[in-house]
């Protein structure tokens, strides 16, 4: 008999809403499932069933579990992706994808299998159990990125505004002191003398507010187009994390009711990995290993070079550009994608390492002897163009950034800044030897933090807070120099004294492949960058007056 307890939940929600009662002529909302009648019923029918069939079980919409799949599901787990109006029939072993009979003949028609999807429900595993855990678990993770996302745009915007308070407080300040300066001269002065202060005092005024025009409105004003610019990156990822969190809400709630039906099982377990992977890759962890395409060398030497170029840093633009510091040099050179030299900038010291701030803004870690200062340069129609810059109080030999955030190394301790220079605070020290703290690189999501430790041959693994989460020691990694992440968390680092380039796992506690070594050409690497536009690797070496290109898949 029915729980009549179980028809409390709502009627006509989007859940049931194709769910018709069997029996009542008036089309009503299904609120029942007899598994013996194999019947829906609605609440003013399943009272009589209840009467005839004493015996029988019926179950309500809070066990949704043994009602049968629904028609609005069937049609969504059978709707091809690409061709909307399309039946899925066949799976793509090749590519791992479902397809309908138009994309196997567009798509597939050289790969190597291509099976219809009857054939495979007795050999394709379907662990829909697993799998509900697996969505479970990465939904919580989906949601903890997005909360996170958005508190760097508080936090970004907060920023700005302190900033922006601080240099109009300290103007006013300027402007307080001369009006002092001039109240104090003036006591018992001639008529002239008082004159000669006045025009002083008005020469002081107006040389504080052309400077404020001139420069600090200017550093403003760049400050708040990376704002801009950088809100806007994160609120597009908001909404990718929001798209992916939907999907796999439904596949959830699919997985967890769809029954025994073995063709719709095997289509719903396809559909569960294909978007998991998606979140996986948004959540910067994704296991793809690089396939090796090709492998060539360009030179990057100008006239102007006055010793040969080690190349310390890259970065590369959405457009393809690649940017490298020459710390020799003591300049950034920018690259056309077909890594020719198209335009360079000085700096002021040794320029060690180069980030990404937005589309057209990078940030450079430049270094002394004994101080580190960060410089912002903007590329604009192909030109360099130097901005602001703020100098630190320790060395600079690494630079990344994420969401508003900076974070600098000084060769044994790791700090966190804001845009505007404000030290936020020290995330991790080791002073048991030289350049324990070299590089950094930071994860897609900002929540590991990859640190290269010289002398002692390690790759750090670091939390967003700095606790300390693995450590990498392998003979493919001497005297590792340079580290970057990929935008689907894949981690590049160099062997310096090993000649190599690794793929090392987005956990940071294994080795997953060697991509090039000194039998391709890789001498002293001492940086490197993926770019996305072009599908490479790009390796900066020592001494050479080269990069190293490495073509993947």
């Amino acid at each position: 008999m029915a729980d009549k307890s179980s028809s409390s939940h709502a009627k006509g929600s989007d859940e049931v809403k194709d769910f018709i009662c069997s029996s009542c002529k008036e089309q009503a909302n299904a609120d029942f499932y007899c598994k013996t009648c194999l019947k829906l019923y609605c609440g003013k029918c399943i009272p009589l069933h209840d009467k005839w069939f004493k015996k029988h079980s019926a179950y309500g919409r809070n066990d949704m579990k043994e009602w049968p799949v629904s028609k609005q599901v069937e049609e969504f787990l059978w709707k091809c992706e690409a061709h909307k109006d399309d039946k899925i029939e066949m799976l793509c072993d090749d590519h791992s994808q479902l397809c309908c009979t138009k994309c196997a003949f567009n798509d597939h028609s050289e790969c190597s299998k291509v099976t219809p999807i009857n054939e495979l429900t007795n050999t394709q595993p379907t662990d829909l159990q697993g799998l509900s855990v697996e969505l479970e678990t990465v939904l919580g993770e989906i949601k903890s990125q997005q909360s996170s996302q958005e508190a760097s745009v508080e936090s970004l915007q907060k920023a700005y505004k302190e900033h922006r308070a601080d240099m109009i407080e300290q103007m006013r300040g300027n402007l307080n002191t001369n009006l002092d300066k001039f109240g104090n001269n003036c006591v018992g002065t001639s008529g002239k003398i008082e004159q000669y202060l006045k025009d002083d005092m008005c020469r002081s005024v107006f040389s504080i507010l052309n400077e404020f025009d001139n420069i600090t409105l200017k550093e403003l004003n760049e400050m708040k187009d990376e704002v801009i610019s950088i809100k806007g990156s994160v609120t597009s990822s908001i909404h990718k994390c929001t798209s992916v969190h939907s999907d796999l809400l439904q596949l959830l709630e699919i997985v967890q009711k769809i029954g025994d039906n073995k063709e719709l099982c095997l289509i719903a377990s396809i559909k569960c990995k294909h978007v998991i992977q998606q979140a996986y890759t948004l959540l910067g962890k994704s296991g793809k290993v690089f396939k090796v395409l090709g492998k060539s060398e360009y030179n990057v030497r100008i006239p102007s070079d006055s010793v040969t170029c080690d190349i310390s840093g890259i970065c590369v633009l959405p457009d393809g550009q690649v940017l490298v510091a020459d710390e020799e040099n003591k300049r950034v050179k920018l690259l056309s994608q077909q890594y020719q030299v198209v335009s360079h900038c000085g700096v002021n010291a040794y320029a060690h390492a180069i980030c990404l701030i937005t589309p057209s803004v990078v940030a450079v870690a430049v270094n002394t002897s004994t101080i580190g200062e960060v410089q912002f340069i903007t590329v604009n129609q192909e030109k360099l163009v130097p901005g602001r810059k703020f100098q630190l109080q320790h060395q600079c030999r690494g630079i990344s950034h994420h969401q508003g955030d900076l974070f600098v190394t000084s060769g044994q301790e790791l700090y966190k800044y804001s845009l505007n220079g404000k030290l936020i605070c020290r995330l991790y020290e080791d002073r048991s030897d030289d350049y324990t703290v070299n590089k950094c690189a930071v994860s897609p999501t900002g929540d590991r933090l990859y640190i290269s430790s010289i002398w002692q041959h390690k790759l750090l693994t670091l939390a967003r807070d700095g606790t300390l989460l693995a450590t990498l020691t392998d003979p493919a990694l001497e005297r590792p120099s340079g580290q970057h992440v990929t935008p689907a968390g894949q981690v590049l680092v160099c062997g310096y004294w090993s000649f190599t380039i690794l793929q090392v796992g987005w956990e940071g506690e294994s080795k997953l492949a060697t991509l090039a070594n000194i039998k391709d050409g890789v001498r002293l690497p001492l940086s490197v960058c993926y770019s996305s536009t072009t599908s490479s690797i790009i390796v900066g070496l020592l001494g050479t007056d080269n990069i190293f290109v490495i073509r993947v898949e």
